[in-house]
């Protein structure tokens, strides 16, 4: 490649014709990054095509932006913590329409668009499930035409990096920033100035009366940086503003010339620890403090961001709430009730009442966990420490909300104790999920069957005393880059024979059902899996050096690593399975490859145990030449977007095995069946609503319903009972104890066997006889290709509801109430 920028004209910088990109992306390599072809890196070339992308996107952006100034349109803000948005780049070219020019183009100067789009950095600012949610979520409010902003933290370092060292899970630091992030605009003219800590002062006003005065005992600057999220074939380009803190003065040189190097740029260093990595640890009051000071940072500058808008559009304050709709994604962004109160009252001077109404017709929240301990409780004396004002105000909320329960249920104090926002058993402290639900006029769960459980146990209190606030919204997955871009050559077959259309209206797919008794369709359906298969076998091979057969079962479990997942379940049966070859040799089962993927807590003890285990476990049944390769045990380190996008449409079999009753959706089941796998699972999260959809006959159900679970634990559930009277199982376990795959170190997995053994909080053993039992099943159904693509063919058919599209559309028009504002680009 050694051509040099054309003459630059202004309208090329718009254009989508693969001319135009070319002009802009030699353009970009010159005057963006100062580099000519014989210098330039691989990198260079990607940063050139992102800014040629980015032009074009800016198109888009600043036209939806005038629009919705113009009209003062209704807008949505998705308040999270987390925003796991995957690489940029293929899905902007997918939403603009511009994937094959962008190929065409940089294959005529001798580049490779896969290695380009190979050297973005994945920007991991999120854990799992709650942040791809989010980002699912904005990509189908721009693709609806949805007016909405997405308002994050712009963390430094992400979820860390997980390399696989001697079977151990190893993190390193996630360097996403390493070369810039060419999407992202910085507007540090919006800086919002941000207290914590101190003191609250009384004082009387002008007109006599008696108001509060936060004198905080330090100030931290919020940057906003802007990335534009656009539609899918339309011209709606809307903002993701995540927000990084800085000091308000970054060098002290009075400090600095006393000698004290180190003191002239403390303040910088702290502040800027606020927005530093995601998710710091809070096993020490410290990292609890961190991640309060975060949590109320990203709200405070993103309220405030909001009354900066409303003032710009000339808007009048007592209509914030006709304004925005405000969605908390789980309980992170909770702390926006306390302090959307605290900016009305005290600094635009509102009557607490009037304040109050506004705040409750604003927010609505989305609850995302049936784990008591993932609802989110801080330390009184943390909270009054970093938070003193609004303490004051959780008081007053409190104190007014539970004199409307002892009304409501007169004498019930029990009742009273279980709803306060206060809890007073032992150590004191304030519950999030408690003002969340007091604070919003919608609370929603995201299944059908996670919102009865809440409904029934978890925030039973609330149903009862507001059941018109209770909602489900079942989650969905953008389909934009869980099929189009992750499995171009299913997208390609689907288009071939239905249209296009199914892209943004994923409900017709189920055109696809009658081609489901072509055989010809058939044919090819299991040849793209076969490719994708095949694919996916290189990638494998390169990223852990073990050889997998591509004609084998790849039988997939990615997820973020727990208990409640139970990958240790899968795990006891690739053993129990391991122990049938070996007494029977010549037991003939399809071949098999257990692939897992997904990382642990750094703190999390137990989850980290279940990653070693996987991997001693295949150490030695990929070694053994007795198994003649018939199953073989992969785990898949750095689990992310990027390494999701080439799993899902390589899985035959999909793992959703979480103890029913502990999963609230699940999203990875979504992606997984819209890919055309078959799943195994129990009635857990949305397993229930995709086996109602697919079809039972299309779905690999076991084990306990969530009332069972329910009822063991009540009657006294004994898991060693399990243990002795299985004995399968106690083969199993005994296998592990006596450590045959730890080198002959009982030691190593003691804590994790002691737990199932005479705990086993996950009911593993109560469900293992059934899993092996479908297991078996799953094995006889995989022998019959021709069937087992039929059944591949309606799952992916039947999809259709699990579209994030669906999702914002139930949430648009049950709690949003927001409608689309179609865009017509500037001239």
């Amino acid at each position: 490649m050694n051509q040099l920028p054309a003459p630059f004209s202004e309208y090329d910088r718009t254009a989508l014709t693969k001319d135009a990109l070319k002009k802009g992306f030699l353009d970009n390599l010159y005057f963006m990054l100062g580099k000519f072809p014989s210098v330039a890196t691989h990198t260079d070339y990607y940063l050139a095509l992102a800014y040629t992308v980015r032009d074009r996107m800016l198109h888009r952006w600043i036209s939806t932006a005038s629009t919705y100034t113009d009209q003062g349109a209704r807008t949505v803000c998705y308040l999270s913590a987390e925003f796991l948005m995957g690489p940029h780049l293929g899905n902007n070219l997918i939403n603009m329409g511009i994937y094959g020019e962008a190929r065409e183009m940089v294959e005529e100067l001798g580049l490779d668009l896969d290695e380009l789009m190979a050297r973005e950095e994945e920007p991991g600012l999120g854990n799992g499930g709650l942040g791809r949610l989010a980002a699912c979520f904005i990509d189908s409010m721009a693709t609806l035409e949805v007016p909405s902003i997405g308002y994050g933290i712009r963390y430094e370092f992400g979820i860390f990096e997980q390399t696989i060292v001697n079977g151990w899970q190893v993190e390193k630091t996630d360097k996403w920033l390493k070369y810039g992030n060419p999407w992202e605009i910085a507007r540090p003219e919006w800086t919002q100035e941000i207290k914590l800590g101190g003191h609250t002062e009384r004082y009387t006003d002008e007109e006599g009366r008696l108001r509060i005065r936060w004198v905080p005992a330090k100030i931290v600057n919020g940057i906003p940086y802007d990335t534009p999220i656009l539609g899918y074939n339309n011209n709606t380009g809307n903002t993701l503003r995540l927000w990084k803190s800085e000091a308000p003065e970054s060098f002290d040189f009075e400090t600095f010339n006393r000698g004290d190097y180190y003191g002239a740029v403390n303040k910088k260093v702290i502040s800027e620890n606020i927005s530093k990595v995601l998710y710091p640890n809070d096993e020490q009051m410290s990292g609890k403090e961190l991640r309060l000071e975060q949590q109320y940072f990203f709200v405070s500058c993103s309220l405030r961001d909001m009354l900066r808008i409303l003032q710009q559009q000339k808007l009048p304050l007592s209509r914030f709430h006709e304004k925005y709709a405000v969605q908390l994604n789980d309980t992170h962004p909770a702390i926006a009730v306390a302090e959307l109160m605290r900016l009305l009252v005290d600094e635009y001077l509102l009557s607490w009442e009037d304040a109050w109404d506004i705040t409750q017709r604003t927010f609505a929240y989305t609850n995302h966990t049936l784990l008591p301990e993932a609802l989110e409780q801080w330390p009184l004396s943390l909270f009054e420490k970093v938070l003193p004002r609004h303490l004051e105000i959780i008081y007053e909320i409190n104190d007014r909300f539970l004199e409307e329960v002892r009304m409501r249920f007169f004498g019930d104090e029990a009742r009273v104790a279980r709803l306060s926002l206060i809890n007073e058993g032992g150590s004191r402290y304030v519950r999030m999920a408690h003002l969340a639900c007091v604070g919003s006029h919608a609370i929603n769960g995201v299944a059908e069957l996670h919102s009865e459980l809440l409904k029934q146990d978890v925030l039973k209190d609330f149903y009862e005393l507001w059941p018109e606030k209770f909602q489900n919204k079942t989650n969905g997955v953008t389909p934009r880059r869980w099929m189009v871009l992750s499995n171009p050559k299913l997208s390609h077959l689907i288009s071939e024979q239905i249209g296009c259309e199914w892209v943004c209206d994923l409900d017709q797919l189920s055109k696809l059902e009658p081609l489901a008794e072509d055989a010809g369709f058939r044919k090819a359906w299991w040849e793209v899996k076969r490719a994708n298969k095949e694919q996916f076998s290189r990638f494998i091979v390169n990223r852990t050096g073990v050889l997998v057969d591509p004609d084998s079962m790849f039988d997939f479990q990615v997820k973020r690593i727990h208990e409640y997942k139970r990958q240790h379940l899968s795990v006891l049966h690739i053993i129990a399975l391991y122990r049938q070859l070996k007494d029977n040799p010549n037991m003939d089962i399809p071949p098999r490859t257990f692939l897992f993927g997904g990382k642990a807590a750094p703190g999390y003890h137990m989850a980290k145990r279940i990653i070693k285990l996987i991997t001693s476990v295949g150490d030695i049944i990929n070694r053994d030449p007795g198994i003649r390769d018939q199953i073989k045990v992969v785990f898949v380190p750095n689990f992310n977007v990027t390494t999701g996008q080439k799993i899902y449409p390589a899985a035959d079999l999909s793992e959703q095995i979480s103890t029913a009753g502990k999963e609230a959706s699940g999203t990875g089941n979504m992606k997984f069946s819209m890919n055309g796998a078959l799943t195994i699972g129990t009635l857990d999260g949305a397993n229930v609503e995709i086996r109602e959809e697919v079809g039972a006959e299309n779905f690999f159900l076991f084990g306990l319903t969530t009332e069972e679970v329910y009822r063991l634990k009540a009657e006294g559930y004994r898991p060693y009972d399990y243990y002795q009277n299985n004995a399968q199982l106690k083969d199993v376990i005994d296998l592990i104890q006596h450590g045959f795959f730890s080198h002959g170190n009982g030691e190593l997995f003691k804590d994790l066997i002691d737990a199932l053994l005479y705990h086993d909080p996950y009911c593993l053993f109560a469900d293992f006889a059934s899993y092996v039992e479908c297991q078996q099943t799953v094995s006889e159904a995989f022998r019959d290709r021709d069937q087992w693509t039929r059944m591949s063919i309606l799952n992916a058919a039947r999809t259709g509801k699990f579209s994030s599209d669906r999702s914002i559309q139930q949430y648009c028009d049950d709690i949003w109430k927001v409608q689309p504002v179609p865009i017509t680009l500037m001239t």
